[in-house]
């Protein structure tokens, strides 16, 4: 995608802002004066100097900047966009609080609510409407296209292709594959055409009048690039390399500058300095209000349990947690009480020699523990463990440590984080997809994580469990 297209879009998102500002706060005078809640205003009194117009075009539009609302790597996704909008707003509406104190006083309280509600709406409804727009037009859309070709048509070629066209509001257009595997030239992958061989690129580049080419080769095939370049450098093409996250051990990596030599960090810790200290912070108050509000629910179900069966209430059992540490993790008992002891029984192993552990008919859980287990409340001694710095609220499932060592090199990026009760493979299928074969899931949560992506998922996992589905 060239700078271009990406300058004009954010632009026309500036240019739009500025418009609907000032429109919010014409909008919240009508509005002062249709629902007053309170003391009655004129027309002439509801209306604000141009001064005040002015410094909340200022006021927005600079915290606006400030949250990078423009930048399109930093609001790919929808909540993304969402929680940067909203931030912005609360900046923005502060210091315009503070500028109405020291100068316009007279301006009604309700009136400035109304301002902030109205014009953070007007924002982000203009936001969800360019992404319905740009997603309903998909790859048709014509003109203003960064015509790309990628390189490498394996998983992470395929991968990156879905992640394009799902994002073709920022201007990519895709014309297909280039890979050296003869018996992929021809075939069609995410709906594109393997048009050549790697060694064709310059032929291919000049007759689709190619803008960029998208370099997704795994490790091993990284040598292919000096061709690449070779073949391309009298031609006006630009080249991108996507790293291979899933065969490099990276994890977030980080570019840092020293003396002008560009550093990489391989293996830096993926939350540290303050949003680690946030990420603490949000789990011991959350947990310390939910572990209170679930407190009668936690009596009522230990009691159910040692009522429906013998054994004990509360089953621990040894989990990996974050960087590979082993800790004990809580759980209600939703078996019976030797069922550590028959697990070899119910053990399966798939034609691929993949191991499959939890299955929903098996028989060594209780009448009460299937539904604990329906509605995940089998969990919720886990309140203890995130208060004891062992897990999070949000992150990956701890595993076991059997299963863990059954896994490839790749896999284990899901503990750079802390493990935690809840995570978004739980909001997308919990137990229909098991987490040991979807690392995917647990790999996004990794490279996207952010203070907002936990609360979307806190907000999404009450839903997910309600409604039963995947969980066994």
């Amino acid at each position: 995608m060239t700078h271009r297209r990406l300058s004009r879009l954010s632009v026309q998102l500036f240019l739009g802002d500025l418009l609907l500002i000032p429109l919010g706060l014409l909008i919240a005078a009508r509005l002062r004066l249709l629902l007053p809640f309170g003391l009655s205003l004129s027309e002439q009194t509801a209306q604000l100097p141009f001064g005040v117009y002015l410094v909340a075009i200022v006021c927005w539009a600079t915290s606006l900047v400030i949250y990078s609302v423009y930048e399109p790597e930093r609001v790919l996704r929808w909540y993304q966009e969402v929680s940067r909008v909203t931030t912005g707003a609360i900046l923005a509406t502060v210091v315009f609080a503070g500028f109405l104190y020291l100068t316009y006083r007279e301006v009604s309280r309700l009136q400035f609510a109304y301002s902030f509600i109205i014009i953070l709406m007007l924002l982000l409804t203009m936001r969800a409407l360019l992404r319905i727009y740009y997603r309903a037009l998909g790859r048709s859309r014509p003109g203003g296209h960064v015509r790309v070709v990628i390189i490498g048509a394996g998983d992470l070629g395929r991968r990156v292709a879905g992640i394009l066209l799902d994002h073709s509001r920022w201007g990519y257009s895709l014309i297909g594959f280039l890979d050296d595997d003869k018996e992929k030239v021809g075939k069609i992958f995410q709906d594109l055409k393997v048009l050549g061989r790697i060694f064709d690129v310059k032929e291919i580049v000049q007759e689709m009048d190619v803008d960029e080419i998208w370099v997704a080769l795994p490790v091993w095939a990284l040598d292919r690039l000096n061709l690449i370049m070779t073949e391309v450098e009298t031609i006006a093409v630009r080249v991108k390399v996507v790293p291979d996250y899933f065969s490099m051990a990276l994890v977030r990596a980080k570019v840092d500058t020293i003396g002008g030599i560009p550093v990489i960090g391989l293996r830096d810790p993926v939350i540290e300095g303050l949003p680690r200290i946030v990420k603490r912070t949000f789990d011991i108050v959350i947990g310390s209000i939910l572990i209170l509000i679930s407190l009668p629910f936690l009596l009522i179900i230990a009691l159910a349990i040692r009522l429906d069966s013998s054994g004990r209430i509360i089953f621990t059992q040894k989990r990996i947690g974050e960087n590979g540490r082993v800790f004990e993790m809580y759980k209600f008992r939703t078996m019976v009480a030797d069922a550590e002891q028959k697990q070899s029984d119910v053990i399966r192993t798939t034609d691929e020699g993949t191991v499959i552990h939890k299955h929903a008919d098996d028989p060594r859980i209780t009448r009460f523990g299937r539904f604990l287990r329906r509605y995940s409340l089998d969990e919720l001694p886990q309140f203890l463990n995130v208060l004891k710095g062992e897990m999070s609220l949000v992150g990956p499932r701890p595993e076991m440590p059997w299963l863990v060592d059954r896994y490839e090199s790749w896999q284990r990026k899901r503990f750079a984080v802390p493990q935690g009760i809840t995570g978004w493979w739980q909001i997308n299928g919990r137990s229909d997809k098991p987490m040991h074969l979807n690392p995917e899931d647990d790999l996004y949560y990794v490279y996207n994580y952010s203070l907002w992506l936990d609360i979307f998922i806190l907000l999404r996992t009450p839903i997910a469990v309600l409604s039963g589905r995947g969980a066994f």
